[in-house]
């Protein structure tokens, strides 16, 4: 039995970290290979890419043997940020993957300096850079974790849509997030419930210290970026 843990959602300044493993057999491995399986980032992140990832995630949870997945929300990052633990939460988040699923006679973990103390626990565990382009297993579970993460991103998109028109950018930092953040911060006077706040990003930086009486309020020439 084969485990492939890798993460998805570590970078983006709005929405969830989610983690997931899968576990595969020999000819799972196969399987997963004759059905494509890649890194999840090689899709791209046009609306074609996450309908790809969706139909590949339905299609790898038929192949695996067991299969594990977990989501970690924005308030939660941050406390673990400020703490300075983001690694320590996803070694947190393995660990509990690994628990939750049946014994595996070889681990694979996408992410050398982030997973690799966890071999002290499970000596069968191999953390890689770039594991998710030599694995089947640890491919599988990227582009699940990142399948979720689209989806979960997708409802948080939908719920802004009416005031704000379409959210795009992913929740990354790109000039479309950073339009948003400023049309929200324009009318509220608050960031979304949905962003990491520990992210040192100069908007988010700049718009905390307007909310704390730091600096004055002074909204863009033109808010409308968001129709670019």
């Amino acid at each position: 039995m084969i485990l492939g843990i890798d993460e998805a959602g570590r970078g983006p300044v709005i929405g969830p970290l989610t983690l997931c493993g899968v576990w595969v057999t020999d000819h799972g491995q196969r399987a997963l290979s004759k059905l494509g399986v890649k890194d999840s980032k090689a899709f791209g992140s046009g609306d074609r890419a996450r309908q790809e990832r969706a139909r590949l995630a339905s299609e790898i949870r038929d192949i695996a043997a067991h299969l594990v997945l977990t989501c970690v929300d924005a308030a939660e990052v941050d406390r673990r940020v400020r703490l300075g633990e983001l690694n320590l939460l996803e070694q947190e988040l393995a660990t509990a993957v690994i628990e939750d699923g049946p014994p595996a006679d070889r681990i694979v973990a996408d992410g050398e300096r982030l997973f690799a103390p966890l071999a002290q626990q499970y000596p069968q565990l191999r953390a890689r850079n770039q594991a998710d382009r030599t694995s089947p297993a640890v491919a599988a579970a990227s582009i699940v974790a990142k399948a979720e993460r689209d989806a979960l991103f997708a409802d948080i998109a939908a719920r802004y849509e009416p005031e704000f028109g379409p959210l795009r950018g992913g929740g990354y930092i790109n000039p479309a997030t950073e339009a948003f953040l400023l049309a929200y911060f324009d009318r509220h006077r608050d960031l979304p419930p949905e962003v990491r706040r520990s992210w040192s990003w100069r908007v988010i930086i700049d718009l905390e210290r307007v909310m704390a009486g730091k600096k004055p309020w002074r909204p863009p020439q033109q808010l409308d970026l968001l129709d670019d």
